[in-house]
């Protein structure tokens, strides 16, 4: 538990940073109950005096000065309720000033969580994310942020509450009578045994809901990201029983976690029903010896009735604690994963001619499938080549190290003579332009997609320009609202070849000094291919990386490539891959040959 526990000092830098707010906190929580200790003490001072008084009264009620002792004790009854009540006003003032700094620096450190948890995941690599599910990462920023905030928050509020109520009301308890302080205290220490004990359990519970709850948001994420799927192969009913199977899991888990959270309430009102008994059985004894007045037993159980709250929230916030700890420390593990690869410092040079792989070799990690084996070959600023191959044979992986989602084990990728890894990530990706074959389009309006690859304000005034180049611009017109229609959630609403054009606009927008575009024309009918290939065949300032299986006839390539397995098995220009007879041209003849059909 100790170990878990541990994980919260990672929250001290917030502590330091909104001291202020803490201080403050706990100072209006320590001035908030000094004025409710002070009320228990007016009432004892009320009831004293009626004892004391009432005697003289009942003695003398027929004497003409009666009246005078009966005004004296009604007057006297009065002031001590009109403090009580001034008492309990300024106690709710200072209540109010609590919440608006402790609870408010709550929510200030979340709103920091957040944004550092964020911030850190963009800049984790792809090593990261292919061994980290999309809805665990969801869980750990929105319900493991949660969960410490709970902690900084209400957790924290009513254990400086508890402290400073415990604090005050036990000196005013040992003030009045030793004796029966002892006393009246003496179950609270296996109190507090029984929930060091229950915590233990609650803290390993804790941690096995966390993990559930991780599984079952990756679990629902899949489902609804992949519906069309699910609905297409019929599979509604089994979807259904896969997640009602493991929802009924977790609440199990959860259950088992309540059931040991069930014992604490149970457990305070024992302990306080035993305070209480002991109370009135050592008080009524010094009563009757003369030790205390009846007015201090009244004192004592309103005492008693003060600690009945604070004690009873310690299991609550003992149960918040715990979730708190599992969840800082699911946190943390995100917040100590470091980039498999540093990022450089150098600015991107402005100019530069080549662009080289030099005796490039990978492979993924996560599988160990060696994708690249010493792989070579230079392009010229400006000019366009092709890489071909079947499926596996390292072609994306080019793009990726290009992007740098990944770095090269041996070898190195150059700008002239400066290797890429030294260039600052951001200024390297931001000179950059990737056209997936799988578009990944935000939940927003077309026109907010392709603006979203520009580099300056003054590109959004171009995006029917560029929707216009990527041959999509009429069919944007067609729709209901244009450029201001939403694609729904991965751009579900459109077809594949659209979300492919929509995503060379969104790249081109950018003008890009190097463009790769990844089978991202798979989706395109040939004339439709034909227009976006005229339009970069015009735009001299891009270098063209053009990762595909299908030969273009109407690309105009300086340089193909041809990968097989990981190695370069050909390289040259059309005319020389067609002279060397190789996978190339036959693949150019299957899809350039036309068989007439059987009549």
């Amino acid at each position: 538990m100790f170990n878990s526990l541990h994980s919260l000092t990672a929250l001290n830098k917030y502590y330091v940073h909104y001291k202020w707010y803490l201080i403050g906190g706990f100072f209006f929580v320590a001035i908030s109950n000094y004025f409710r200790i002070l009320q228990p003490q007016y009432i004892r001072r009320a009831m004293d005096m009626a004892f004391d008084m009432l005697p003289l009264y009942k003695s003398i009620a027929q004497a003409e000065n009666a009246d005078l002792v009966r005004s004296y004790i009604l007057a006297n009854l009065v002031w001590f309720g009109i403090m009580i009540i001034l008492f309990a006003l300024v106690m709710g003032v200072f209540m109010f000033f609590m919440r608006q700094t402790i609870i408010v620096m709550s929510r200030l450190i979340e709103y920091d969580m957040r944004r550092e948890l964020y911030g850190h995941l963009q800049t984790l690599d792809r090593h990261y994310y292919n061994t980290h599910s999309t809805g665990d990462n969801m869980a750990r920023i929105t319900e493991d942020v949660s969960h410490v905030r709970s902690y900084l928050g209400p957790a924290i509020l009513y254990n400086l509450n508890m402290v400073t109520l415990f604090a005050l009301t036990i000196y005013a308890m040992l003030k009045v009578n030793v004796t029966l302080a002892v006393y009246t205290l003496i179950p609270l220490p296996f109190l507090s045994y029984g929930i060091f004990k229950i915590s233990e359990i609650i803290n390993t519970r804790s941690k096995i809901i966390q993990t559930q709850l991780s599984h079952l948001s990756t679990l629902s994420l899949e489902i609804i990201s992949g519906i069309r799927l699910v609905k297409s192969y019929a599979q509604e009913a089994r979807m259904v029983d896969m997640y009602s199977k493991e929802s009924a899991d977790y609440t199990e888990k959860y259950l088992s976690r309540a059931r040991m959270e069930a014992i604490f309430f149970p457990l305070m009102v024992t302990v306080i029903g035993i305070s209480t008994v002991i109370t009135l059985w050592i008080g009524g004894q010094q009563v009757a010896n003369g030790v205390v007045t009846p007015g201090n037993i009244a004192e004592f159980f309103i005492y008693i009735m003060l600690l009945t709250w604070p004690i009873t929230s310690l299991g609550w916030t003992a149960s918040l604690i715990q979730q708190a700890a599992v969840s800082q420390t699911r946190i943390n593990d995100i917040l100590h994963v470091k980039p498999s690869f540093t990022n450089g410092n150098l600015p991107y040079p402005d100019t530069w001619n080549k662009l080289r792989f030099d005796a490039v070799t990978f492979s993924y990690q996560s599988s160990g499938y060696n994708a690249l084996h010493e792989v070579s070959f230079d392009i010229q600023r400006g000019k366009k080549i092709a890489i071909i191959g079947e499926t596996g044979s390292g072609k994306s992986t080019i793009a990726y190290l290009l992007l740098q989602f990944y770095r090269a084990e041996e070898g190195q990728i150059s700008l002239d003579s400066t290797p890429i890894s030294e260039i600052d990530l951001n200024q390297w990706r931001s000179h950059l332009g990737y056209v997936p074959q799988d578009s990944f389009l935000f939940s927003d309006t077309i026109g907010n997609n392709i603006a979203f690859g520009e580099r300056d304000n003054n590109a959004t005034n171009e995006i029917q320009n560029y929707a216009r180049y990527a041959s999509i611009h009429q069919e944007i017109n067609d729709m209901p609202d244009a450029y201001e229609t939403v694609v729904g959630e991965r751009g579900v609403t459109l077809s594949g070849g659209q979300k492919q054009r929509i995503s060379i606009a969104r790249s081109l927008i950018g003008r890009p000094d190097i463009l790769v575009l990844d089978n991202a024309l798979s989706a395109v009918d040939t004339d439709t291919e034909t227009k976006i290939s005229a339009y970069l065949n015009e735009i001299k300032e891009t270098t063209l990386v053009n990762i595909t299986q299908r030969i273009s006839t109407t690309m105009e390539y300086d340089l193909i490539i041809v990968m097989e397995q990981g190695r370069i098995t050909e390289k040259g220009n059309h005319a020389q891959l067609m002279e060397l007879g190789g996978y190339y041209a036959t693949l150019y003849n299957k899809q350039n040959t036309f068989t007439k059909p059987v009549e």
